[in-house]
């Protein structure tokens, strides 16, 4: 399950998939607690699956605060980086819809600062931290628009697990592209 646009030269993809295993991709974020520890969901995934060394890395870099985003090498998995970012707990780190734009605007300033040329995001904050799915989608594919333009990153790819994430945000990408000028 793909869906693809372009937007004045930069594509905006959404897949169902894994995020560790985007082998195409330079940077992935991984939805990270304060500490960068590994945790459940995509965060113990990305730790799982990149090694042990990516904690001994990271925990150098802890704690962040909300909206925060740092980087750190892949070890073993595909990519070149991480960039991990701690998104808003919904309903208690407030105002949470700035703070996870916030934190999606510090993932793309990362990237670029590092000349990361095409980054996959998961959906920060809807696991665990309970954000809503619809709300998030609209947030992180906006700001991604907005923030991508000002930037040199070609592709940002949103990495959805579940067929049901997935469609929310396919929704809304399909939405902006019957808005785009043909």
């Amino acid at each position: 399950m793909r869906k693809r646009i372009e937007i004045n030269s930069k594509i905006i993809e959404i897949v169902k998939g894994d995020i560790t295993e985007q082998f195409d991709i330079e940077a992935i974020v991984n939805s990270a607690n304060s500490e960068l520890s590994p945790g459940a969901g995509v965060s113990g995934a990305i730790h799982k699956k990149a090694g042990p060394q990516l904690y001994e890395y990271a925990k150098k870099l802890a704690p962040i605060k909300v909206s925060e985003a740092v980087i750190t090498p892949a070890f073993n998995l595909p990519n070149k980086y991480i960039i991990h970012a701690l998104g808003p707990r919904y309903g208690i780190d407030k105002p949470e819809d700035m703070l996870l734009k916030k934190t999606y605007q510090n993932c793309i300033k990362v990237a670029e600062e590092n000349r990361i040329k095409s980054i996959a995001f998961p959906s920060i904050s809807t696991g665990i931290f309970g954000y809503p799915i619809k709300e998030a989608s609209i947030i992180s594919i906006n700001t991604v628009i907005e923030e991508i333009s000002k930037t040199s990153i070609e592709l940002v790819r949103f990495v959805l697990f579940s067929k049901e994430d997935y469609e929310v945000y396919e929704g809304v990408v399909a939405q902006k592209d019957r808005a785009l000028p043909s």
